[in-house]
């Protein structure tokens, strides 16, 4: 008996992961100064191989979602968030620049992964002084990583309040 080759076209398949015509409001993932993030202080986000996306300066350690959908991944140094929503927009939230050696200490989830949230509900608290202490950034980064199906407008950059709408996402 024979059986078919069957050739899968990974970047076909990807595609299809977002929802056509999908679109997202996008709230400031902290208190403080929003920016591109193409001014963020790391090439691998200010260059967009990450996806596009924003930053912010944060006045004070209250991290929330930027948008509302699932807990995909916690990374176990607890620096970094995935989310993804509901249409299929994959979100990464990154607190802080290098803090991967960090080992965790200065952030405490809000979440566990295959939580459902809100734009706007907290995800962490991150201690700014012992980033400070450690000689860490404490740029907040949101990036879209599923960036061949998603783009990404900032409408609002300055000071802004967590929670607030500062972009859209569509796909």
């Amino acid at each position: 008996m024979e059986i078919p080759n069957v050739v899968v076209d990974a970047a076909a398949a990807k595609k299809e992961t977002v929802a056509k015509d999908a679109q997202a409001e996008v709230v400031a993932v902290a208190n403080g100064e929003v920016m591109p993030i193409t001014e963020v202080n790391d090439p691998v986000f200010s260059g967009k191989m990450m996806g596009d996306g924003y930053a912010v300066k944060p006045a004070d350690g209250k991290i929330v979602s930027p948008v509302a959908g699932q807990v995909k991944s916690l990374f176990p140094t607890k620096h970094a968030i995935g989310l993804e929503t509901a249409a299929g927009m994959e979100v990464l939230v990154h607190m802080g620049i290098d803090t991967v050696s960090l080992e965790g200490k200065p952030f405490t989830l809000m979440v566990k992964e295959g939580d459902q949230v809100e734009a706007g509900q907290e995800l962490a608290q991150v201690d700014l002084a012992a980033l400070a202490a450690a000689g860490k950034e404490d740029t907040m980064i949101v990036a879209f990583t599923n960036v061949d199906q998603v783009t990404f407008t900032l409408d609002k950059t300055g000071k802004q309040t967590a929670g607030t709408v500062i972009g859209q996402a569509k796909g």
